[in-house]
């Protein structure tokens, strides 16, 4: 754990008591502040108690004498609307901050060995922080991977080495001074307007990223982002453009420093020159095409942390994969078993859909914005559909005239019927292109059942064939 001493001796109140705040809470006390932890829920109130944290009711503190309200990333900052503890802080002029700003804060103050690099981006930014948490460390790098991927970053210790931290548009925006010494902006397509009320204000937020950061590797896939990185190089930051392009002369259009993908190839850039360094060719963790975006944009991060682009891609065949990304649960008769739990939008699951054909879909939760209609040219590649959750119906509608297509009441009968129907070289794919929240707490707990359901259904198959037998 990293301990917050730049509040020392300050009251500090946290609010939001997941598994992010509490270790917030713990490092500012371990820092010597002096923390109030509360939350709205008292089962979660009652847990930090219990493990040691002084807890308190902010509805009734007097948060003008309080040097901060850090704030988990969860609770509302803007829109829908400020949830309640930010419009009394506010009142009182008390600043509102994250523990990523708490984080780098800290690293400024006190820990000059420790580098900082700092990962965002509507899709991918899981697979490329943990891709190049897993180049630097192949590269001999002391590495540490936290963040929005699923350890708080305060649980990271202060050694020196890089942290590689994935940071949500809800982290960036409750981190004001947040400097990573390498900053990488993948792409930008609609997603969170509900929190941020529209995408400009949603793209302002992910922009901030790379122009508080020393260097800059930045997606050009999007008109977006390619007019990020356009302000970036005027202002005069050091730059590395990377991007998926279909040829090598496409490539080139990368200019003075960057890394592209044309196929399963990949290329550093320098000057407009593309020169071949490495190839995603039986690389399985890193199937289709948005994987050539995130394997340019570790290598091209790696190589702002200064090691050379050969090496980094060489790096790449020992990465294993993410959990709920394009996992690979299992195979069985020619049937290939995929886990995109984390694909919570449709630009998400367009990477799952792109990857694969003849494929069983599995989708549906609580839907995003356009729902599915972006997919429809992928459509053709669909056997059938089987929907689940909130969105079935919408998406039932959409599908018509595409693809065979049912709504089953949970997962389990989904899958039930997907594997039975699915032949040899088919995909059992569930990529959802939803949240997760009317029926599971997270898109990792959906994944796990979806894992843990295949597996038994192959356990069970297995004893059926020993009986036959």
């Amino acid at each position: 754990m990293i301990e917050v001493t730049t509040f020392a001796d300050q009251p500090v109140a946290v609010f939001g008591l997941g598994a992010s705040g509490l270790v917030t809470a713990h490092a500012l006390a371990a820092g010597g502040a002096k923390v109030i932890a509360a939350d709205d829920t008292r089962a979660r109130v009652m847990e930090a108690w219990d493990a040691g944290l002084p807890t308190g009711d902010l509805r009734v503190a007097d948060l003008s004498s309080f040097a901060a309200l850090v704030l988990a990333p969860g609770i509302p900052l803007t829109h829908p609307e400020p949830h309640w503890s930010v419009v009394k802080a506010m009142a009182a002029r008390v600043p509102v901050i994250g523990d990523i700003e708490l984080f780098d804060r800290e690293r400024r103050a006190r820990l000059p060995a420790l580098r900082f690099g700092a990962v965002t981006g509507t899709n991918g930014k899981s697979t490329t922080t943990a891709l190049t948490g897993h180049i630097l460390k192949v590269l001999g790098e002391r590495v540490q991977v936290g963040g929005n991927i699923g350890r708080p970053v305060l649980d990271l210790d202060g050694g020196a080495g890089v942290a590689v931290v994935e940071c949500s548009s809800y982290q960036i925006d409750l981190a004001p001074t947040m400097a990573p010494d390498v900053g990488c902006h993948l792409n930008l397509s609609p997603d969170h307007i509900d929190r941020h009320g529209t995408f400009r204000n949603y793209a302002a937020v992910k922009e901030r990223l790379v122009s508080a950061s020393r260097q800059v590797v930045i997606g050009v896939g999007d008109p977006h982002s390619a007019a990020i990185a356009d302000r970036m190089e005027a202002a005069g930051k050091p730059i590395r453009r990377i991007g998926v392009f279909d040829t090598v002369e496409a490539a080139a259009s990368l200019g003075r420093a960057g890394v592209a993908a044309v196929g399963e190839t990949l290329y550093t850039v320098v000057d407009g020159q593309p020169q071949a360094i490495g190839s995603l060719a039986g690389i399985g963790a890193l199937r289709g095409r948005h994987n050539g975006e995130n394997a340019a944009a570790a290598i091209a991060m790696a190589i702002a942390f200064g090691h050379a682009g050969l090496d980094a891609a060489a790096a790449l065949a020992t990465f294993p994969g993410l959990a709920h990304r394009m996992e690979e649960v299992a195979s069985r008769d020619g049937v290939l078993y995929v886990n995109d739990s984390k694909a919570t939008n449709a630009q998400s699951a367009r990477q799952a859909l792109s990857s694969f054909t003849r494929i069983h879909w599995i989708a549906g939760g609580v839907p995003k914005a356009g729902g599915i209609d972006g997919l429809t040219d992928l459509f053709p590649r669909l056997e059938a559909a089987y929907l689940i959750g909130e969105a079935a119906k919408d998406f039932a509608k959409t599908l018509e005239g595409h693809t065979p297509r049912a709504m089953f009441g949970s997962l389990t009968e989904a899958l039930d019927a997907a594997a039975e129907a699915a032949d040899a070289g088919d995909v059992v794919l569930l990529s959802p292109a939803c949240a997760s929240f009317d029926q599971y707490r997270s898109f990792e707990a959906r994944g796990d059942e979806f894992r843990a359901l295949v597996t038994q259904r192959l356990a069970a198959t297995n004893d059926n064939a020993r009986e036959t037998d």
